[in-house]
């Protein structure tokens, strides 16, 4: 039997196999508001069987996108544009669904990445200045970042607040953090982007201090029965960075505060990072973190093949396994992992008469 399809619960969420749909940025929104591209883009993986669909990164402020283009939750404007798509998804399709918060910080302000990805500084059209835990900046000629000050501080507080009470409203069935890949929560936790002298750098207590600061609000204000997730890159492939023995303790902090999943990626902190890129090259960090905690784990990361990711639930690596790029390519690569592996997926009606006859009992209707 497939361990890759069968339930998996936390807290009020019930996903009906191990296959998490990973956030996806898809640079397409209109001044943070979502548009008919994610009503088609949504819509579309929400027929995938997946056990779960995370919605791209949204940001928390004006400010924290990472592009002009990205996709919003700060104002009642923002909150019913994506409501309109939520509807319409929901409309055909029961899949849960969560969404990622986020705040970009000094990697904020650039172009798409079609359009290169360059910083835009502050000045040009669509620029703005970017902050972050120290006035360092991600690359070596950018626009410096500024260093966020005890008011800066308050106002990311207040924004992943509102953000996640406004997440709480559409109804998603979890909310993730995003403190990874060199975005702002993931900025105050390496040393090599925090170089603070206050109590929010130095030791790495004082380094975890504010993205569990936040971790604390968004589980506050979150409904209870709801998870709480959180994104973080397991290593900065990087010397003197952040590494997995940091990683594992701030696992451990999160998980006494009440963490319901941890999701393991790594990078993008630093251009300096050497990543020894490969299938599944991301895994060994899951195995790690899961062997020292309790917490429900994610491994994502060139998951493509369907014995790669039954294999890596199986064996207890991760208790989940996210897909991206590999979904994108692939948009019913649940069916056909379910079909190799003798699972079962939910389909469509509509969709129902498309199971091959080799495959009678594919789909679970």
């Amino acid at each position: 039997m497939s361990v890759l399809f069968t339930p998996f619960r936390v807290g009020d969420l019930e996903m009906r196999n191990r296959v998490v749909i990973a956030p996806m940025c898809q640079y397409s929104a209109e001044e943070g508001c979502a548009t008919d591209w994610h009503t088609i883009h949504l819509g579309h993986l929400a027929l995938s069987g997946a056990g779960l669909l995370t919605v791209e990164a949204t940001a928390v402020s004006p400010e924290g996108r990472i592009s002009p283009d990205d996709l919003g939750l700060w104002s009642d404007k923002t909150e019913e544009a994506l409501g309109r798509v939520l509807k319409i998804v929901r409309r055909y399709s029961d899949m849960p669904m969560a969404i990622q918060l986020a705040h970009a910080g000094r990697k904020a302000s650039t172009r798409v990445p079609w359009e290169g990805g360059a910083q835009i500084p502050p000045g040009e059209a669509q620029g703005w200045q970017t902050v972050s835990a120290s006035a360092l900046p991600f690359a070596d000629g950018e626009h410096p970042p500024v260093a966020l000050d005890s008011e800066g501080l308050a106002t990311v507080r207040k924004a992943f607040a509102e953000a996640t009470r406004r997440s709480a409203r559409l109804g998603f069935d979890a909310v993730q953090i995003h403190s990874a890949h060199g975005y702002l929560l993931h900025q105050f936790l390496s040393p090599l982007s925090n170089q603070r002298e206050d109590e929010y750098g130095g030791s790495l207590k004082n380094r975890m201090r504010f993205p569990l600061e936040i971790f604390d609000i968004v589980r506050s204000e979150f409904p209870a029965g709801r998870p709480v997730s959180i994104r973080v890159s397991g290593t900065d492939w990087a010397d003197g960075g952040w590494d997995l023995d940091q990683t594992v303790e701030f696992a451990r902090a999160l998980e006494a505060r009440g963490c319901s999943v941890i999701h393991i990626s790594s990078g993008g902190l630093t251009p300096a990072q050497r990543i020894p890129v490969g299938p599944g090259y991301q895994v060994p960090l899951a195995r790690v973190v899961k062997a020292a905690t309790n917490l429900p784990t994610v491994a994502v990361g060139l998951i493509t093949g369907f014995e790669q990711a039954e294999a890596i639930v199986s064996t207890g690596d991760a208790d989940l396994v996210a897909v991206a790029r590999t979904i994108l390519y692939d948009p019913r690569w649940p069916w056909h992992a379910a079909a190799h592996l003798g699972g079962k997926v939910k389909a469509p009606n509509p969709y129902l008469r498309s199971q091959p006859a080799q495959y009678r009992d594919l789909f679970d209707v």
